[in-house]
């Protein structure tokens, strides 16, 4: 609350980072009518809030938090976890609460990159998020060996006293971000061509529970529907259905009755995934990774593995061709 009011009187428009300990959440909307109080009262929206839980979370309190999650993010408010990597939080319990963010623990940070040891919980943890979908922030930095250490986890958020000193207010103007040291390109990736989002075009995406007879009716909509994406509840993809295969197994004699009324992923191919800076040269090997899909839509996915949209392997042939003589 005190936060709160702080920055309304620096006339503070920037997203807030308010702390919450765990255990005001586990007991419940009737703990938290301050908080709530404080952000009517200088007129922030609960989409304008990101609110940290910290603190070890016992098992006996386990239920009552993630009802208290559901309840802060049922009114608007953006959750996250925080001093993950050294406070005793269950990671099963952070897949069933689905934060918007995970914390780094400023104690991992501060010795990074300088212990192996750290840098791999560090590292895991990155990866772990990147895989639900959940962003990383990363308290604290120092040094730019660290924020150099925290861009090759694929870690997009931070603070400290790196960007700005401690005592900075908005009025102070603008912060200091660091550019990375831009690396010597590789003999291996010169002349790879455009990236593939370059090629980008609209995915159709269906729930992985739609069934083939929804699926059939998408395709129909478009003759130039290739395919069709079965995303997860993240939109990350989970399948991927190719136009040819999956009408030639609905058309045939019994093939409307068996699969009509099922769920189209009995019939569908796990999804060819490239990163959207993926080049265009990479991408086509791998798309010929599996000689009996080489012309199957690649999907592309962004930065937490969501679905973007997706690439003919037409047109990248059709791009490279053009490129060879460079290439060469």
């Amino acid at each position: 609350m005190a936060a709160a009011y702080a920055a309304a009187r620096e006339e503070a428009l920037l997203p807030l980072l308010l702390t919450l300990p765990s255990g005001a959440v586990a007991q419940g909307s009737a703990a938290l009518a301050p908080l709530h109080e404080a952000m009517r009262a200088t007129g922030r929206r609960p989409s304008e809030v990101i609110l940290v839980i910290t603190g070890d979370i016992a098992a006996r309190d386990r239920r009552a938090l993630l009802t208290g999650i559901a309840g802060l993010r049922t009114v608007g408010y953006l959750v996250a976890v925080g001093e993950v990597g050294t406070s005793h939080v269950p990671l099963d319990l952070i897949a069933d609460a689905s934060p918007y963010a995970l914390v780094l623990s400023p104690g991992l940070i501060e010795r990074v990159p300088r212990d192996a040891r750290r840098n791999a919980v560090g590292e895991a943890v990155a990866h772990m998020a990147k895989g639900m979908g959940i962003h990383v922030l990363a308290p604290q930095v120092r040094e730019e060996a660290q924020l150099a250490t925290l861009r090759g986890w694929g870690v997009r958020l931070a603070q400290g006293p790196l960007l700005a000193p401690p005592d900075w207010r908005p009025a102070h103007g603008r912060v200091h971000v660091p550019l990375p040291v831009p690396a010597e390109p590789r003999p291996s990736m010169i002349d790879l061509g455009p990236r593939v989002q370059e090629f980008l075009m609209p995915a159709v995406t269906l729930g992985m529970q739609a069934t083939a007879e929804e699926v059939v009716e998408a395709l129909g909509t478009e003759p130039s529907i290739t395919s069709v994406v079965l995303v997860d509840e993240y939109q990350r993809p989970r399948g991927s259905v190719e136009r040819s295969r999956f009408l030639l197994s609905i058309a045939g004699p019994y093939g409307h009755a068996l699969h009509a009324k099922k769920p189209a992923h009995r019939l569908a191919d796990p999804p060819r995934v490239v990163p959207k800076t993926t080049p265009a040269i990479a991408a086509m090997q791998v798309a010929g990774k599996d000689t009996a899909r080489v012309y199957d839509d690649l999907v592309v996915v962004d930065e937490v593995g969501r679905c973007m949209g997706v690439v003919h392997v037409g047109d990248l042939i059709r791009h490279v061709a053009d490129l060879q003589p460079t290439v060469r």
